[in-house]
């Protein structure tokens, strides 16, 4: 199965880094937090990985003309300077084939259950799987019938349940039948809200660690939890 990272947003709430890198490429430990999404999934044997690349996408090219892991397949796809995260999965399309495929942010860790997740997409046969978190902050609502999304609220004012924390595992149906070539379409607006309405959305619950890189603050977080030996998404070693 291949995995698909966005890579291509501006990061402009973490300015301080994002001036001269994409926030994929900002460190933590002396590594992009990009390397470290990566070695979650291949810790799980997954070693196959787009990238859709945007804002600065050169200087993750760079990257990979001279880093990487040896049994890593890497695909950077250029997806457009100014695309949402829904016209970005669009344009990937050619290399995942008739496959269905994992998602996730170029921004984010977590201790996720890759493994655990993919058997929980298989078993269930819908078309789309989203792992709920619970995190400190409130992004977008899963509205739940057991584990069925019945709806997609994207960042809720008041409500408190589980969230979109990314690590998707999609059918490849998914994108034929709700994403386009549209600049502007946004993967966590009409198309997860289209998706959960159709029935054909599931959550697989993750109760343990997650956290997006979205601020300076966030960020040196994790930089003190990898240098202190707390860094819970390091499964690797």
């Amino acid at each position: 199965m291949k995995v698909v990272i966005l890579c291509g947003g501006q990061g402009t709430r973490l300015r301080e880094q994002t001036e001269t890198v994409p926030k994929p490429m900002v460190e933590i430990g002396g590594k992009p937090i990009l390397w470290h999404i990566m070695k979650t999934y291949s810790h799980f044997g997954l070693n196959e990985f787009v990238l859709c690349l945007g804002y600065k996408g050169e200087v993750i090219k760079e990257y990979f003309s001279k880093n990487g892991e040896n049994d890593w397949t890497v695909s950077l796809i250029e997806t457009g300077e100014k695309a949402q995260t829904g016209a970005r999965v669009f344009r990937v399309r050619d290399q995942i084939q008739n496959e269905a495929f994992c998602l996730t942010y170029g921004d984010g860790l977590g201790s996720i259950d890759i493994r655990a997740l993919m058997e929980f997409h298989k078993k269930h046969g819908k078309m789309a799987t989203v792992t709920g978190v619970r995190p400190p902050s409130r992004f977008g609502e899963l509205l739940l019938d057991g584990n069925q999304v019945v709806s997609f609220n994207e960042k809720p004012q008041v409500t408190e349940s589980f969230i979109n924390g990314g690590f998707f595992v999609i059918e490849p149906e998914f994108i034929e039948r709700y994403l386009s070539d549209d600049d502007d379409l946004t993967l966590e607006r009409e198309p997860l809200q289209r998706v959960s309405a159709d029935g054909e959305l599931m959550m697989y619950p993750h109760t343990g660690f997650w956290q997006p890189m979205d601020t300076y603050r966030e960020w040196k977080m994790l930089e003190e939890m990898w240098d202190n030996g707390t860094a819970e998404w390091r499964m690797w070693d």
